[in-house]
């Protein structure tokens, strides 16, 4: 059964026309850790130079 599951995981998905082959996949953790640290800096430019000082 695990086998069934890891043969499922690895299925490739392949474009004739481009080229392309798609597969299912983890994000890597360095790549989340910078969509988290662009989040954060994207909310501190909002609060920081867009909000109404007047």
């Amino acid at each position: 059964m695990p086998d069934e599951h890891k043969e499922d995981s690895q299925e490739i998905n392949h474009y004739e026309f481009s080229g392309i082959e798609e597969r299912h996949g983890k994000i890597p953790k360095w790549l989340g850790f910078v969509y988290v640290v662009m989040l954060i800096w994207m909310v501190y430019y909002l609060v920081r130079f867009w909000t109404d000082k007047g």
